[in-house]
């Protein structure tokens, strides 16, 4: 019987996919089946599935779906960098960036459409907020960048398995390779703030009979939202980077005004939570560059003392500019000098280098389309933040 809204089975991982065959009088392990075809074969046409009856393709082909954002635009950057506006099901757009390197494709995903927070120097923060992703609208984003890497065959896809197997379903991850080999949950909006939907998506792209990525190349970004770090160090323990960039409350409050709620006192006691016993793992700091504001040598001191005693990496990102933002990029100078003093005092550092920036895909650059319901696009095109 045919029901009025289908099931988007992207929004179900192997638990509820398992629960969801139970309940149509399927064994359990369709549930391995269906998720291998969708995320290992990049199949979602039910009729291609082969080692599922014709009956059981029929019932899933009329009661539920595999319906995936709508690739509006794809840009490819002089330096392998990619980037897609995706329209999702309520015409909402979001942007998603892959960055190619030697040993890796590092996909950079988003968890809102917009972002609540006010951070200043991010050009998502002044297009607004409207709402959180649903879990099948930010997995679709690693499914689409891998199948479109394919089709434009950036990143490779190899697959040598004999015919046999591939009519029988007979496969696993290790016999393939992926141009997404990491995933940064660093894109479009906080992901601490939609978090039941970001850890659902994450547990399914670590599942092996999905994506199968390790928890070391899942690495999640937050502006500081401390009582959801501690939540996250619960139940799904991936790499944990934090945007800091100011060394002291007074500044930060003016770049991530978060830290007024969370200041940095409370969100690195909740770092060292989350790396706890575990004596290899070190939270990421990002911090980024701007010109006469935060990277002076005495901010590098203050940032070496401040992270003395938690387990670091300092990534120093130059500003990415921006349409209606007056911040400057430090210059090279600059920032060498500020990575050379933290080095000096022991904390590892490392600066990024700036991708994308041709096509408007690099860090703080994502925008996307969309219709703020907050405001505060307005607001934020009006407002001068003032630093002394």
């Amino acid at each position: 019987m045919l029901i009025d809204s289908p099931i988007n089975l992207l929004s179900m991982d192997r638990n509820a996919m398992e629960s969801y065959f139970c309940d149509l009088g399927e064994k359990r392990f369709r549930a391995k089946q269906l998720l291998q075809w969708i995320y290992q074969r990049n199949v979602i046409d039910f009729a291609k599935m082969t080692d599922l009856s014709k009956s059981l393709r029929k019932k899933l082909s009329d009661e539920a779906c595999l319906a995936m954002p709508i690739i509006v635009s794809q840009q490819l950057s002089a330096d392998g960098t990619c980037k897609w506006l995706l329209e999702l099901k309520d015409g909402n757009c979001i942007e998603t960036v892959y960055i190619p390197e030697k040993d890796r494709g590092t996909l950079c995903v988003s968890s809102q459409v917009g972002c609540g927070l006010n951070c200043t120097f991010c050009a998502t923060a002044r297009q607004g907020y409207n709402r959180n992703l649903d879990v099948d609208e930010i997995i679709a984003q690693v499914w689409i960048a891998n199948n479109a890497l394919e089709s434009i065959g950036v990143g490779g896809y190899f697959d040598n398995r004999p015919q046999d197997d591939l009519e029988t379903g007979d496969f696993s991850l290790t016999d393939q390779r992926r141009p997404v080999t990491n995933v940064v949950m660093m894109g479009m909006g906080e992901p601490l703030l939609n978090f039941e939907s970001v850890v659902a998506a994450m547990n399914l792209m670590m599942d092996d009979f999905s994506f199968g990525l390790s928890k070391r190349r899942v690495t999640l970004s937050t502006a500081g939202v401390v009582p959801a770090i501690d939540r996250l160090a619960e139940s799904c323990p991936v790499s944990l980077a934090v945007s800091l960039h100011a060394p002291n409350d007074e500044l930060r409050n003016k770049l991530v005004p978060i830290n007024k709620k969370y200041p940095i006192e409370q969100l690195l006691a909740a770092c060292l939570r989350y790396v706890g016993e575990n004596k290899r793992q070190r939270i990421t700091f990002e911090y980024v560059m701007l010109k006469g504001i935060n990277d002076s040598p005495s901010h590098a001191r203050e940032l070496a003392k401040l992270l003395e005693d938690v387990p670091s990496k300092v990534n120093l990102i130059p500003f990415n500019p921006f349409e209606g933002v007056h911040l400057e990029r430090s210059d090279s100078r600059t920032i060498d000098r500020f990575r050379d003093i933290l080095l000096g005092q022991g904390i590892f550092t490392i600066m990024r280098r700036t991708r994308g920036e041709d096509i408007d895909a690099a860090c703080g650059q994502l925008a996307g389309d969309f219709h703020d319901r907050t405001k505060r696009s307005v607001h934020m095109k009006q407002q001068k933040v003032v630093f002394s």
